[in-house]
């Protein structure tokens, strides 16, 4: 059991959290979520000792093991896959690294006979005979075949690399498994491998994560960092945001009626006070005010942005016809046609084809053959993966920004439009840039929601946003009344937008009006 005691950590002024007191008990999943700043990943190293508190201590129990996803791809580029893999379990290294050396003594003593003796029975007890057979199944699991078990970490790309990372994580069987963002560049096919590996693990799971869908299938438990503090939910994460909503709502209530009965306490004493027959109940309903209780609601470190698509020109039945498109190295042959109301989510093994297929309906690029011819009255606005056009080198303000996409130039409007998406006050003055990736997504569906768009074209649309942002866009994009083609890793945002998938491998291999929960049962994917 890995258990938390009164853990304070404070920078300077900043307070991330005071006094906690948790236990991570054996056989569940915890979820730690929070808004962008709010120590996610900071109380993930105080867990892993990486990070000392400023008060409080965290204890784990005697003879169990602590496993953490690295997050630093070229820590073992010098190691073979399988070394890499091993690494996980340091102990059961550092006695294989040991022995060899022993054995390799030319003057092998007696007591390097002893020491070799204790070496090996410590190795059988940590299951040392199967270590390598284990990782060489973990990586054939994520898709890492043997012939890359030998070469160095060096000579990987970078996603191979993140599932050995996972791998080398998950293996010997760790008593507490620490996970920051492990669906972070991994396949779908990977993620839900992950799932379904976390869902049979017998120990102890904490995680930090924005997939929405992953924290769903695998938590039991959401630990929600706010308000300075640390809380504890039953269940998973949309469990988490129903209960949270609701006891937000019944605090705001409470505090509506009991300042609805201050007020009229103070208007009975202000009214009667001097009244003589009217003393008595002046006297009693002073009692009661200062019994009264207005909470204090501290404000909450989340904010959601306010995401509306809406648009004044109706669509025409004319919307879009893909006849016979076809780009080298992409896809050929590719044919669709767009209905009305339809939010087409399109799924490729490589996302580059989806982006290219997204540049050559919006004219960025030209296909080799085929055609594209859009209705008259669709309107198109368009999310890019990549948004380093409209910001690298912009030395303008966030307002004079976004006033290159309006029609109207008035200062309050355009902060209006900012507001929306979080930029209030002195936010609306910064450069566009320095934006984060997070709010240099925010400001383009600033811009988008600004232009009145009737058909959306988004690519990847939840890179870089937090789990609120993500909520916002996910409503926003399911209330929408026109057209939508887009791709996401966001399983949630797929599952609940999508009415239409359709599949490009090279060729069209798949196109249903179907969910995507019933795509991947359909294709068995």
């Amino acid at each position: 059991m890995l258990q938390v005691t009164n853990v304070s950590l404070q920078y300077g002024s900043k307070k991330l959290f005071e006094d906690v007191n948790l236990k991570f008990t054996k056989g569940n999943c915890y979820g730690i979520i929070g808004a962008n700043g709010a120590g996610k990943s900071t109380f993930l190293k105080i867990l892993s000792g990486e990070i000392e508190p400023n008060k409080g201590e965290v204890s784990l129990d005697r003879n169990e093991r602590m496993s953490v996803l690295m997050q630093n791809q070229n820590a073992y580029d010098g190691e073979t896959v399988v070394r890499a893999v091993m690494l996980g379990h340091k102990r059961l290294v550092e006695i294989m690294d040991e022995k060899d050396a022993l054995y390799a003594k030319a003057d092998f003593s007696d007591e390097d006979g002893i020491r070799a003796s204790e070496l090996e029975s410590e190795f059988a007890e940590l299951n040392g005979w199967e270590a390598e057979s284990e990782a060489e199944t973990l990586l054939n699991e994520l898709d890492i075949p043997s012939q890359y078990h030998g070469m160095r970490m060096g000579e990987l790309d970078a996603k191979m690399k993140v599932k050995v990372l996972l791998a080398q994580a998950l293996f010997g069987n760790p008593d507490v498994l620490l996970l920051d963002e492990p669906t972070n560049n991994l396949d779908l096919k990977t993620v839900r491998w992950l799932e379904n590996y976390l869902l049979d693990f017998e120990n102890t799971i904490i995680i930090v994560s924005h997939n929405r869908h992953f924290l769903n299938k695998v938590c039991t438990y959401i630990c929600d960092v706010d308000f300075g503090k640390i809380q504890l939910f039953l269940g998973n994460y949309d469990f988490w945001y129903q209960t949270s909503q609701l006891i937000a709502r019944q605090q705001r209530d409470q505090n509506k009626k009991a300042e609805q009965r201050a007020k009229e306490l103070q208007e009975f004493i202000a009214r009667f006070a001097a009244n003589a027959s009217k003393s008595r109940q002046a006297t009693s309903r002073k009692k009661e005010l200062e019994r009264l209780t207005i909470n204090d609601i501290k404000p909450s470190l989340r904010k959601y942005p306010f995401i509306d698509f809406k648009f004044e020109r109706e669509i025409g039945n004319d919307i879009l016809s893909v006849e016979g498109l076809t780009k080298k190295g992409y896809f050929e042959d590719l044919s669709f046609i767009v209905q009305r109301n339809e939010k087409i989510g399109f799924v490729g093994e490589k996302s580059t084809t989806i982006t290219m297929l997204f540049d050559i309906l919006t004219g960025k690029a030209e296909p080799d053959a085929g055609t594209v011819r859009w209705g008259k009255t669709i309107k198109v606005s368009v999310l890019p993966q990549n948004n380093s056009e409209y910001f690298d080198g912009c030395n303008l303000n966030l307002v004079e920004w976004l006033s290159q996409y309006s029609e109207d130039h008035y200062e309050e409007y355009l902060r209006g439009w900012l507001g929306r998406m979080l930029f209030s006050g002195e936010e609306a003055l910064k450069k566009a840039k320095v934006l984060s990736g997070g709010e240099k997504v925010r400001c383009m569906l600033a811009k988008m929601m600004l232009e009145g768009g009737n058909f959306l074209i988004m690519d990847e649309p939840t890179n870089h946003l937090d789990l609120e942002s993500i909520t916002a866009l996910n409503n926003g994009m399911g209330n929408f009344k026109g057209c939508i083609l887009f791709t996401s890793h966001d399983q949630e945002l797929m599952n609940t937008v999508a009415n239409r998938i359709i599949a490009i491998d090279g060729k069209k291999t798949f196109d249903k009006n179907v969910g995507f929960d019933e795509y991947l049962d359909l294709t068995g994917n």
